[in-house]
């Protein structure tokens, strides 16, 4: 990873690093926010480690790290549906293997998808439902509030449950769609992780803007918790003009999930 250069202010000095966490960050061909992923990884105080999506030994890649994040863009273009063509990648079994499976219940390494990850986590099954175009077919890009549904996952441990939080929206196939039985799943069982507050974008069923599976290790999402993790550089806050960092949360949230499972205590 190269040093990073900010644009305005002195924001480039990343915090300690506080568990020695290894997080990798997968890159496919057309993904776009690698590179953000890996600056939040650091600013949480974890290691972030590249991972090619065509790593053809991938349990060997995934052996030495603590958890994976699978970055948004448009991998593959997002020919024939988003996330259709990386779900095949080499690399995606290996993931799906480490995570626990497709099952879901036993848990595993932490996996976070974002936007595109998130889609990619879907077409792979290790989440439910898929993602569609929005329903008003255009591309959106803006700040979103969210509420914070689960704490009780890997990514989110560092939250309230129900607190409320700003991080950027970006994406053309970002409603998400399940069957009523599926869905009624979800709620039922606390895998609804973020819902949308104030204005649903894109017409996902339930406003849900996030899920995890049935262990909770592994978590999806559309918005970008990425995008928001350093003064300067997120949404407007209280504190200010782009000063908004709701979405470290996510990050710092799996290093002390990593932390306590080093420890003993969960979560």
């Amino acid at each position: 990873m190269s040093t990073d250069l900010p644009l305005i202010g002195d924001f480039s000095t990343a915090g300690p690093v506080l568990t020695g966490a290894r997080i990798g960050v997968v890159t496919f061909p057309g993904t776009l926010d690698d590179r953000d992923a890996a600056r939040a990884v650091r600013l949480a105080g974890g290691e972030p480690v590249a991972l090619w999506h065509a790593e053809t030994d991938g349990a060997a890649a995934l052996a030495q790290l603590d958890a994976v994040i699978i970055p948004g863009g448009f991998s593959y273009g997002d020919y024939l549906r988003a996330g259709a063509i990386a779900r095949f990648a080499p690399l995606m079994q290996a993931i799906v293997d480490a995570a626990g499976g497709r099952d879901g219940s036993t848990g595993g390494l932490p996996v976070l998808g974002i936007c595109n990850g998130f889609q990619i986590l879907t077409e792979s099954h290790l989440l439910p439902g898929s993602m569609i175009k929005n329903d008003h077919l255009k591309f959106l890009c803006r700040d979103q509030v969210l509420r914070v549904e689960s704490n009780a996952t890997a990514w989110t441990g560092q939250y309230g449950a129900g607190e409320e939080i700003t991080v950027p929206l970006k994406n053309q196939d970002g409603q998400y769609v399940a069957d009523e039985r599926t869905l009624d799943e979800l709620e039922g069982e606390n895998r609804v992780v973020f819902r949308y507050v104030g204005w649903n974008p894109n017409g996902s069923r339930r406003d849900i803007a996030g899920i995890t599976n049935a262990a909770g290790n592994v978590v999806g999402l559309m918005p970008h918790p990425e995008h928001a993790v350093e003064a300067g550089f997120g949404p407007d806050s209280a504190q200010g003009m782009r000063m908004g960092t709701d979405g470290l949360g996510v990050f710092t949230s799996v290093l002390a999930s990593i932390a306590g499972a080093s420890t003993g205590e969960k979560k």
